[in-house]
Parts: structure tokens; sequence; C-alpha cells
């Protein structure tokens, strides 16, 4: 068996693993990247990339079939569904060309291709008949979808959102089981590019969503666009010649039968740990197999061991996944002295119509009576309205005492704007004053977050005045 020594090996060459190794190697290490599948990222072959060009596919076609609400009249739209797919999957493979050009970049003494499982701490096999041994190991791995035991057995009929940006045509008709960011997004394109969909949600939150108020404010936005069916359980799923039957059944009870030509699986996602054989490594794991680690130093307790991306099962989004590479990659090459990495404040967004946002924290992470709230809601909101968008809420959270601002929660239009403006004063440490201080031009949406700032003021001075709530009408003061 070939032995190959290096001070760092790195297992997984998608953003995290390529972030690690590139932080790694300016400490001048001998540093090894390590791949058993497809060079290119989960963004660019089948995440955020060709997910986008699906919608913006989608929302072309939703402006060009509610043109008439502002007296412009479109006779006789046609999609031509192998013409979407061939854009999709020729911009898709470019943004593929470009990781490919940057693993190009890396020396090819640097790059081993095959499965790396773990024979010792600091150990690995790869493929058949090499083994590595390396000072200090990076796993960034990544995730895959995971797919419920009810829906196996379907076949090539049972798809999950890796196989849709390989098709070649739009079908008839998608059941997509989960109401995550995933489904809701997919769920949406398709049926705004004409396909049949129902979204089914078994619980009754979209996206994560933890205010109720936005929760059920999402609901009705996104379910006035599309058949979404929130509380609803598949019981079971069936092939019938060339379709799936499924049968579900609502929060009342009431059972459905259908026929669909797909079901789409958006369930979550599952880390790749399953075959690194970990339990050789000594590490501590937590019930999903995944090793207990420091989110600063990226680091599996006191060992040479650094996790980074999809597989911590923690933040799956690719700033994050560059992020926690590049603190990975840092600590492995100047390990046993590792540091603190920058964390930056949690922010994600769902490109559905209206979009969800969150940013920082919410309810769900702070502690009873130490924050207050501001909201506003944009139905009437001057710019959305003059758009037709006026749909959505955004919700704002204070610390009380100190003013400063927290996080938010958000349902609107061009909330993915929103949201980083809001990241950013939060990050920066400002507080609600400090941010009213900041200008704000008319007409635009962001006067929405004004309002809001304003309500938050009140809320946090425990007085309500006579300050006029603006409607976002006139610039104000």
């Amino acid at each position: 068996m070939k032995v190959i020594q290096c001070d760092v090996a790195v297992i997984g060459a998608g953003s995290a693993g390529l972030s690690a190794y590139r932080a790694a190697r300016t400490h001048d290490k001998h540093v090894l990247l390590i791949e058993g599948g497809a060079y290119g990222t989960t963004c660019a072959r089948v995440g955020c990339m060709p997910s986008k060009l699906l919608i913006a596919a989608a929302e072309t076609a939703h402006a060009v079939a509610t043109a008439d609400g502002f007296g412009i009249h479109v006779a006789d739209m046609q999609i031509d569904g192998k013409a979407v797919m061939q854009r999709v999957r020729s911009e898709r493979d470019r943004f593929v060309g470009f990781v490919l050009e940057s693993v190009d970049g890396i020396p090819e003494a640097d790059r081993l291709r095959g499965q790396a499982r773990f024979l010792a701490p600091n150990r690995l096999q790869v493929g058949d008949d090499v083994e590595v041994q390396a000072a200090r190991i990076v796993i960034a791995t990544g995730s895959r979808p995971a797919i419920p035991d009810g829906l196996r057995g379907l076949g090539t009929h049972l798809i999950v959102n890796d196989d849709v940006f390989d098709w070649e045509d739009l079908p008839d008709s998608v059941a997509v089981i989960g109401a995550g960011v995933i489904g809701l997004e997919l769920g949406q394109a398709l049926h705004r590019l004409g396909v049949r969909v129902a979204v089914f949600g078994r619980g009754d939150r979209l996206a994560q969503i933890a205010d109720e108020a936005v929760n059920q404010k999402a609901i009705d936005s996104i379910g006035a666009d599309i058949d979404l069916r929130m509380q609803t359980e598949v019981l079971s799923t069936q092939l019938v010649g060339d379709e799936v039957e499924l049968q579900s059944r609502d929060a009342n009870g009431k059972t459905r039968t259908e026929r669909f030509r797909f079901v789409l699986a958006a369930t979550g996602r599952r880390p790749n740990v399953d075959q690194l054989r970990l339990e050789v490594t000594g590490l501590q794991l937590d019930d999903k197999g995944i090793p207990l680690f420091d989110s600063l130093t990226m680091q599996c307790g006191e060992s040479a061991i650094f996790l980074a991306g999809d597989v911590t099962n923690d933040r799956p989004l690719l700033h994050e996944a560059a992020d926690e590479g590049r603190i990975a990659g840092d600590n492995a090459a100047r390990f046993p002295e590792v540091a603190d990495g920058l964390r930056r404040l949690p922010l994600s967004i769902a490109f559905t119509d209206p979009q969800i946002a969150s940013v920082g924290k919410t309810a769900r992470d702070l502690e009873q009576n130490s924050y207050m709230t501001g909201t506003v809601s944009f139905d009437n909101q001057g710019r959305s309205r003059v758009m037709r968008q006026n749909h959505g809420l955004l919700k704002l959270y204070g610390e009380r005492g100190t003013h400063r601002f927290l996080g938010a929660e958000m349902v609107g239009p061009r909330a993915e704007h929103l949201a980083h403006l809001l990241a950013w004063s939060c990050q920066s440490g400002l507080t609600v004053g400090q941010m009213l201080d900041m200008p704000f031009y008319h007409p635009v949406i962001e006067e929405g977050v004004r309002t809001a700032l304003r309500d938050l003021k009140e809320n946090l001075l425990k007085q309500v005045n006579d300050i006029e709530h603006c409607s976002d009408c006139t610039p104000g003061i």
C-alpha cells in the first residue's frame, strides 16, 4: 500500500474543504486535499446557483402572467420547458466550471481522489491502496439529501433537489414533501413555470420561522400563490403506471388521494459521516454520529481533528461553510496553538416570493422579558404597494435597557436586501437609536425598516406617544 505523509489532510473538496486547504497552505504546510466524489461544490452543482437560475425563470414568467395588474396585457404567454432547463443546465455548468478551474490550480501532488476512512486518529485509508499519515485532519465531507423510509421504493419517480437540475424538460406534476427552504423555493418556482405542484408540510412552520405572526403571514402569502398544505401527513405512496399515487391526511383528518409524475423529497440533509469510521478516532460523538466540536475553533475536543461545512449539521449555508473551512484550516496548520475564528452574525434567506429572512437572534434564542419588539406590515408600505409586492411582515428585536439591536425575522419583498442591512447593523452593535439616525431615502422599501424601528424604540422606552406611525407615503422625519 502506498503511504503519503502530510502536515494537514483535508477530507472533502467542497466550499469548506477548499477554504480549509487555502487557509492551511498560508502557513507553508504540506496540505493534501482528498475528494471521493466529483469536484464542484454543492452550491454550484445542485444548490444555491442552479436553484436561483430556476427561480429567475419563474419570476419572469410570473411577472408576465401578472402584468395585467399594471394595465399591461400580454397575450398567449408560452413556457418552453426544454429551453428553461437548457439554460439552467448550461449556466449551472458554467458555475461549476469556475470551481473546477480553481481546483485545477491546486498542485496535482496536493490532490488525492478516493473515499477516505479513518484507520487511527492520524491515519486515513483512501480508496483501496493508499494510506495517508497526517499530523492534523480537517473533515469537510458535506451532506446529502435525507430520504424518509416511507418514500423509498418509487424508483426514478422519487427525486431530490440534485435531480431537478438535470431535467431536460419540465414535468407535468410534482409533489414536494417538506416545507423548508428547499421545498418552498423549488415548489413555487416549478408552479410558476406551469407545473402542477403541491407542497406538503408535516408541521406548522415554514422554513423554520420562529415568530408566530411572521410564520402565519408567510403561510398566508405563499399559500395564496401555490398549493401549500401545512400540518399534512403523507400516509402512503405507490407506483401506478408512470405516476406516483400519494395519499395524505390533513389537520382535520380528511384524506386525499392524488397522482403526480414525481415526488420531490425536500426533508432536510444528512451529514456525510457514516463511511468515515469515526469510532476509531476516539472522538466523542453526538446522537447523529457527528463529533462534538468548538464552533469558534472548529476543533473536536482536544484532538488534532477539525470539522467544517455542512458536515457539522449546524449552519448549512455557503458563507458559513467558507468561514468554518478557513477557521479549521488555519487552526489545523497552527495546531496545537488554536485560536477562535471570526463567526459572523447568523443570516439566512429563502428566495421565495415574498422572501423569508432571519437575522441574528429571534424570540427562540432570547430570554423572556429581556427584549422588546417592533413590527411593520408591508401590506400598505408605499414602495411595496407601487410594485404590487405589498405582502409581508417584519419583526425586530431590541434589548431592554441598552436598546441594542438584537435581530429580526421577516417575510416580505426584497427581504434579501433588508436582511443584509439589518445584519450589518446588528453585527456592528448598533442601538435602535443609532439605526434611526441613518439616512432613509423616499420612496424605498427600507422605509418599512424605519417604521419598525420607530415602533421598537417606543416599546423600549415603554411609552406610546403621539409619534405618527408613518405609512411610508411621505419621507417623514
